[in-house]
């Protein structure tokens, strides 16, 4: 199972990054496109703004975009060395996903020995909670994501807007960045619309794309991530841009994860009572007992 599960997740991700890595310098082209039409209009239209202030915006933008695909480019497996360090890592993964699979409680069990015997089973509830908070945190994002672009790629395709796919494979990655990547997808999609099929597809597109939004945010976190996982936006905000000034995009991706675990972790051990955490037991199963206690914690649940 562990193995068609790698083997089903690696082809639905590579699909995704080659689909949009393939349809990258189109979307770059449309891109540009929209945005020297914007300035014609900022320059010709009844605002009549400065043409050196739009161009120089202008070119920090195709600036940035250009340097966003040369990174993707020049990201891609190209030595010896990439491919070995890429397969290393894999097998490590796997190989310490093994152990976790097979003796994931024994390991908790080990950890939580660490700490006082009188607050071991309050750190054993808390470390369950933080976990559970992840693993309910990642599957939420990841069908939160699929709605996304499968309701976003619905919309252009009735429309009529063209790379519909590579629009739908940048909403579905964005998506993993809460809020600001659905923003910045969206924005891209609406500036293909509007070079592709005029100023009316555009709205039509930014209806889509602000509904699929509502839906999200109205919906789908809420049902899928439950209390859970509930972070305040500003909470999420702040951890995205703490990540992205710390570690880059691998740290926006991670930011929110990681306080996703702090907050479910720390609300628990804050908690006066000894309670099981509401979501699924990830870490014990009925064949293991819990955290050995003290000989003055007996009471303990």
């Amino acid at each position: 199972m562990m193995v068609a599960g790698i083997a089903v997740l690696g082809g639905l991700l590579t699909f995704v990054i080659i689909t949009f890595v393939n349809g990258l310098p189109l979307l770059q082209s449309q891109v540009v496109a929209s945005l020297d039409q914007i300035r014609d209009w900022l320059t010709n239209g009844p605002l009549h703004l400065r043409a050196e202030q739009i161009q120089t915006f202008i070119d920090d933008a195709i600036g940035a975009i250009q340097d966003n695909q040369a990174a993707i480019t020049q990201g891609a497996i190209t030595t010896a060395t990439t491919i070995g360090e890429i397969l290393t890592g894999f097998l490590l993964t796997v190989f310490v996903l093994i152990f976790f699979l097979y003796d994931g409680p024994g390991i908790w069990r080990f950890v939580t020995r660490g700490v006082p015997a009188r607050v071991r089973a309050r750190v054993d509830v808390a470390g369950r909670r933080g976990f559970a908070a992840l693993v309910n945190y990642v599957r939420a994002t990841a069908a939160v994501a699929l709605v996304d672009a499968v309701g976003i790629g619905i919309g252009l395709a009735i429309i009529g807007v063209p790379l519909v796919i590579p629009l739908s494979a940048l909403v579905f990655l964005a998506a993993f960045v809460p809020i600001i990547g659905g923003i910045l997808a969206g924005t891209v999609a609406v500036l293909v619309a509007l070079v592709a099929k005029g100023f009316i597809a555009a709205l039509v597109v930014l209806a889509v794309v602000i509904g699929v939004n509502q839906l999200e945010a109205h919906v789908l976190q809420p049902l899928l991530l439950g209390r859970a996982v509930r972070l305040h936006p500003l909470a999420v905000v702040f951890a995205i841009a703490t990540g992205l000034i710390t570690a880059g995009i691998a740290g926006a991706l991670l930011a929110v994860p990681l306080l996703a675990v702090l907050n479910a972790s720390i609300k628990s051990l804050l908690h006066e009572e000894h309670t099981e955490p509401e979501t699924i037991d990830v870490l014990h199963d009925d064949h293991n007992q819990p955290p050995p206690t003290g000989p003055d914690d007996t009471n303990a649940t």
